[in-house]
């Protein structure tokens, strides 16, 4: 039997309170001095906190003592409407009427309108063996679309690997566009290699450069050199040169229902640990590679799942990579995504 608790904001204070613990699990509710609202479940392998009604992110991650969450310049959570303005989370939800990093013609904010959305409900669902956070958010726009959302992350007895879902369900009376990408940044792996049940030349380097983006000339240099070996069916697979990551190096792999039903990618390390992430590629078409390494912000996600490619919606309308959403038609999108 499941039981389920509806959260009010008044339930959070900068004072952790322990709301449910059992042998395996234990669920604090707090609030960071910046005013953003937080679950800390904890397992017997490790803890994962999630902001409950600033658009569901997943703020951290750590297992088996190892942090999954993406080196990044802030000590906590801010509330905003950017994601930019906040950009240190595990996971976040991009879209989901636009998505990715707009173009100069592009009129939609980085990542869409939902990663910050101010949720109107959030509640945690309790097992025997599992923990689901739940939340649900209805967008409104006059002269505009009206959707509802219902975002959840789950975490099992034992486990080291979490699930993030999306539901989405069109409340307008025509088709609404519809662009989703489960953005997934794990910490830099020095010296990771990349695996994947998908061919490694598969994975292209990002062309396009966004506006957020400064090149070096060693930048241009050092992705001249991938592009020279792709020429020759050759891709990068292992992270070497943490220098010339400063400026981030994206890649990115179209249409993987190609190449399998569902896509299992990986980061391995020479320590003996490993990241993974899994999901159905008849839900995510598309996938991104990201890498990047500076003092202040360190990642290497293997594969970011999405509905098209991060570049905008104009960008993707144009590929023809764009989901439309009929009046009343909801979609589903799950990922697994944790230490391998």
């Amino acid at each position: 039997m499941n039981t389920k608790i509806y959260l009010q904001r008044g339930f959070f204070a900068e004072n952790a309170k322990t709301i449910m613990e059992n042998d395996e699990f234990k669920v604090n509710l707090f609030k960071y001095s910046s005013g953003v609202e937080a679950i800390e479940v904890t397992n017997s392998r490790g803890k994962i906190i999630v902001l409950p009604y600033m658009g569901q992110m997943i703020w951290r991650v750590e297992f088996d003592g190892i942090d999954l969450t993406m080196k990044n310049m802030f000590s906590r959570p801010r509330k905003v409407n950017n994601m930019l303005d906040t950009y240190g989370c595990f996971a976040f939800h991009s879209g989901l009427l636009a998505n990715g990093c707009p173009s100069s013609e592009d009129t939609h904010p980085m990542h869409g309108e939902f990663c910050c959305a101010d949720l109107d409900a959030t509640w945690i669902e309790f097992s025997e063996d599992e923990v689901i956070i739940g939340g649900e958010y209805e967008y409104c726009q006059g002269f505009g679309f009206k959707y509802l959302a219902r975002p959840s992350v789950s975490l099992k007895a034992n486990a080291t690997n979490i699930k993030i879902s999306m539901q989405v369900k069109n409340l307008t009376s025509v088709e609404m566009p519809l662009q989703y990408m489960c953005h997934i940044n794990h910490h830099y792996v020095d010296k990771g290699e990349f695996k994947a049940n998908i061919l490694d030349e598969a994975f292209k380097l990002r062309e396009s450069i966004p506006s957020h983006i400064k090149p070096t000339k060693e930048w241009f240099d050092y992705t001249d050199e991938i592009k020279k070996a792709q020429v020759e069916g050759k891709t990068l697979t292992k992270l070497e040169n943490p220098d010339l990551y400063n400026t981030e190096v994206v890649f990115l792999v179209d249409r993987l229902d190609k190449y399998t039903d569902e896509a299992i990618v990986e980061i391995n390390s020479p320590e003996g640990y490993g990241f993974k992430t899994q999901f159905s590629t008849k839900d995510f078409k598309y996938g991104t590679r990201w890498i990047m390494y500076t003092p202040e912000q360190q990642v290497s996600s293997c594969i970011i799942p999405g509905t098209c490619r991060p570049e905008g919606f104009l960008a993707a309308k144009k590929a023809g990579s764009l989901l439309m959403l009929q009046p009343d038609e909801e979609k589903t999108f799950s990922v697994i995504t944790g230490l391998k």
